[in-house]
């Protein structure tokens, strides 16, 4: 790996580089897992003059984190943005007005991050499963991952959860596992094409459940 340089290897704002190397960190992680990423593989993939990403990220947890901070800025979006991204169906908006509403929106989100987001959420699963070894990217990771359980627990608060903070935490669990299962899980390859209406229903389902509060 080169040296890192004694000043920023171009005249780009810091935090456009920045964004550029997680990007394209993530990307080498979705297609070649975590044996693909380098300081010099991001650098030669985001055509960056060599010594870039140790530049902005000295060592490889370093660099691991600055994913997790990207990726969790990316699904937040996702969840935030109400406009259709690649074809695929609008996702969930902030607060959700109905049940109905909520099902349908989650299953959008669900949609997306089945198709046009397959590849970034392949990469967070792989991501985070170095955080379970690696005890200085723990903070990290619960850092990231707390976005969108908040974020859940409006929406649930929303739709007349008494216990909030519990109902997003399933309802995560469970949005997690599903799209695992979809994506890596041993029947993910013999699987339909994702279908809307079925995600729907599926998304009903979970709502429902995580408002229903225990006995």
């Amino acid at each position: 790996m080169s040296t890192p340089p004694d000043a920023p290897p171009s005249s780009a704002p810091p935090a456009d580089r920045r964004t550029l190397i997680a990007d394209t960190a993530i990307g080498l992680v979705a297609a070649a897992g975590l044996r693909g990423l380098t300081h010099r593989a991001v650098d030669a993939a985001a055509g960056l003059p060599a010594g870039s990403t140790s530049y902005y990220f000295r060592t490889r947890t370093a660099l691991i984190g600055a994913c997790y901070q990207r990726l969790a800025e990316l699904d937040l979006a996702d969840v935030d943005d109400g406009s259709p991204s690649g074809g695929a169906p609008p996702a969930l908006p902030g607060a959700a007005p109905d049940r109905e509403a909520a099902a349908a929106a989650l299953a959008g989100l669900l949609y997306r991050w089945l198709t046009v987001g397959r590849a970034r959420q392949l990469a967070r699963f792989e991501l985070s499963l170095e955080a379970a070894r690696n005890p200085e990217l723990e903070a990290d990771f619960h850092r990231a991952g707390q976005g969108a359980r908040s974020r859940a627990a409006g929406i649930v608060a929303a739709l007349g959860s008494e216990r909030p903070q519990e109902a997003a935490e399933l309802l995560v669990a469970w949005t997690e596992g599903l799209l695992y299962d979809r994506l890596a899980g041993a029947l993910a390859r013999s699987r339909p094409a994702p279908d809307l209406a079925e995600l729907t229903a599926v998304a009903r389902r979970m709502l429902a459940a995580a408002l229903t509060d225990p006995a």
